[in-house]
Parts: C-alpha cells; sequence; structure tokens
C-alpha cells in the first residue's frame, strides 16, 4: 500500500517528526498535535508530524516512512521530552539509527528535549499564577479510569 504525494509536498525536502514519549491514555499526545499544527501555519513548516516512542501509536518507523514517501531527503526529529533521561540519551538515537539504515539516502537529525530554556521559566509562572485560582484538590473529580 503506497502513499500517494501531493502536488503540494511533491517538492518537500525537508520533514519536521515531533517524538513524544506516548500514553496508554487515547488522545492524551492530541496537545503535541496542536503543537504541530501551529508550527505548519505559523512559521511554515509544510511537513510536520508527531510520534509516539510507546504505548499506542502513530510510531516512528511509521511516521518516518511516511515523510520519505512524501518525498523528504532531510528529516529532523525534536524530542517532546523534558529530561535527559535514558529516553534521549539512549533509546531515541539507538532508534533513529535503526530507522535511518532503511533509508540511506534521507538525512536524520536528531534535536535536544527542552530540558533547561528560559521560555520554560516563563511558562512555569504562568502555571504558578493560573494555580492561584485553581480549585482545591479535595475538590477535584479526575476522569474515569478505563
Amino acid at each position: 500500500m503506497g502513499i500517494e504525494v501531493s502536488s503540494a509536498a511533491a517538492g518537500l525536502v525537508e520533514a519536521v517528526i515531533i517524538l513524544g514519549h506516548g500514553s496508554r491514555v487515547p488522545d492524551a499526545g492530541k496537545d503535541m498535535g496542536k503543537v504541530a499544527e501551529r508550527l505548519r501555519e505559523k512559521y511554515g513548516y509544510p511537513l510536520v508530524e508527531v510520534c509516539n516512542l510507546s504505548k499506542l501509536g502513530p510510531h516512528f518507523p511509521e511516521i518516518f516512512e511516511k515523510c520519505v514517501r512524501l518525498g523528504a531527503t532531510a528529516v529532523l526529529v525534536v524530542p517532546y521530552f523534558l529530561h535527559s533521561g535514558v529516553h534521549l540519551l539512549v533509546d531515541i538515537p539507538e532508534m533513529l539509527k535503526e530507522e535511518a539504515r532503511k533509508f540511506p539516502g534521507v538525512s536524520v537529525r536528531m534535536g535536544r528535549g527542552f530540558g533547561f530554556d528560559e521560555h520554560l521559566v516563563d511558562l512555569l509562572r504562568d502555571r504558578i499564577e493560573e494555580a492561584r485560582s485553581a480549585d482545591e484538590v479535595g475538590n477535584l473529580l479526575p476522569p474515569p479510569r478505563g
């Protein structure tokens, strides 16, 4: 089963893949999808895809292959991870190398996770301010586990 290449994507050279951890909770990564959409809208990146390292898909191998079939000759993988743990240091680079070997004509580069960034300080300050008006935890009703 092949993937059709649209005329808009035919000239595409670079793809961006945002790689998250994944979750057993369906739609847990929907915000990551919103980030991808905003990157396309705000900065004009023509091909931005999201995938997960584990749990529910889509997973990197299928999304990487999709990007290649859409004409990408360069793929930038940006981990959507906060801390530099074993996934960022070992698991992801090993997986990227393994998949890159399947497409030797495609350049694959890995960006860094979020780590420390002054923008995160500002974002955390926003969350602190929001927390001041949040409900007391005793009043919170978690969604049902399913």
